[in-house]
Parts: C-alpha cells; sequence; structure tokens
C-alpha cells in the first residue's frame, strides 16, 4: 500500500540514488593539459623566470581541477611536441588536440598559452577541446597582475571557475589569503 508515510521515504531514496549518481558522473569527466606556451610580447621576451611562470601554470590548473573531482588524465611532452606543427599550431587546431586527448581517454583537453604584451600584466588563456569531436567547448582568458606566484595562482583560479562552469559546476576556489606577503 502507497501510504504519504512510504511515498516519503521513496523521495528520500530517490534523491539519495540521485546524488551519488550525479557525484559518480562528475567524477568521471576527465581532462587532459597540455604544457602552455608562452608568447612573449615584451622588450625582453622569454626570461627564465618567464619561461618557468609559464612551465608552472599546467601544474597548478591541473591541482586547482583535482581538487574539483576531475579526473587529469596526462599527455607525455614529447608527443605533445610531435604532434605540434609550431608555435599555436595546437591552440589554433581543435581537431588535432582532441585526437591526443581521445588517443589517451581524456573526455577533454585544454591547450594553454601565457601571452605576456606587457611586464605589468600577462593573459592565461586557454582552449577547452571536446575529445570525441573536436569541438572547442570554451576559449577562455584570465589576466594575471605582475609575475609573482601568488597572482598566477590567481588567474589559474579564475581560469578553472571558467572551465569548470562550462562543465560540470562542482568547482569552488579558495578563499583569498588573509595574510599579505
Amino acid at each position: 500500500m502507497n501510504t504519504p508515510k512510504n511515498t516519503g521515504l521513496y523521495k528520500l531514496l530517490g534523491a539519495i540514488f540521485f546524488s551519488l549518481f550525479s557525484v559518480g558522473v562528475f567524477a568521471e569527466t576527465s581532462i587532459a593539459i597540455l604544457d602552455f606556451e608562452l608568447n612573449d610580447l615584451t622588450l625582453i621576451p622569454r626570461t627564465p623566470a618567464e619561461i618557468q611562470r609559464t612551465a608552472s601554470i599546467k601544474a597548478m590548473l591541473e591541482g586547482e581541477l583535482k581538487r574539483a573531482g576531475y579526473k587529469i588524465i596526462s599527455i607525455d611532452s614529447n608527443i605533445q611536441r610531435e604532434k605540434n606543427g609550431g608555435f599555436g599550431y595546437l591552440f589554433d587546431h581543435s581537431e588535432i588536440a582532441a585526437e591526443l586527448a581521445d588517443k589517451a581517454g581524456a573526455n577533454y583537453i585544454l591547450v594553454g598559452r601565457l601571452h605576456k604584451p606587457s611586464f605589468l600584466f600577462a593573459y592565461i588563456m586557454g582552449h577547452l577541446v571536446r575529445a570525441n569531436d573536436g569541438q572547442l567547448i570554451g576559449n577562455y582568458i584570465s589576466e594575471a597582475k605582475g609575475g609573482d606566484k601568488k597572482l598566477t595562482l590567481k588567474g589559474v583560479e579564475s581560469l578553472a571557475v571558467k572551465i569548470d562552469s562550462d562543465l560540470n559546476n562542482i568547482y569552488t576556489p579558495p578563499p583569498p589569503s588573509r595574510t599579505v606577503r
């Protein structure tokens, strides 16, 4: 017999099942993140500090997206170089980036660039591409003022928010630090 008490129980069990199923679906979303390229247009381009900063962005973004529950898929840097026809090639050719992701077993791939037109700021840019069809899902730009690691991390967090808003919408960046250094 379907009494109001039983109906409430069924609704509760349904909500629990839906919640567990939803979390499982989100946990399965996988992203491959390629090494970021540096496009330095300043008068003193490609300084060791700027090259190091650019290299650190991938690891920062992987950390933020892992924290949000995404599965990060690795693509060997040598394989990335083999597919790259030159500076900006993978950034401009989503279908080739998608092939890399598909072969690696990722749902999506992020192709990134640090565009530095000035000593005062830089843009952390990314193209999110769906692996199964090469479709560009998102074109993201986050500004990072200065070259400080904390400011770069804030730009990466902003990029993670934008990526997540087009995917599972589960990422919450950490609150701002109260300590100023």
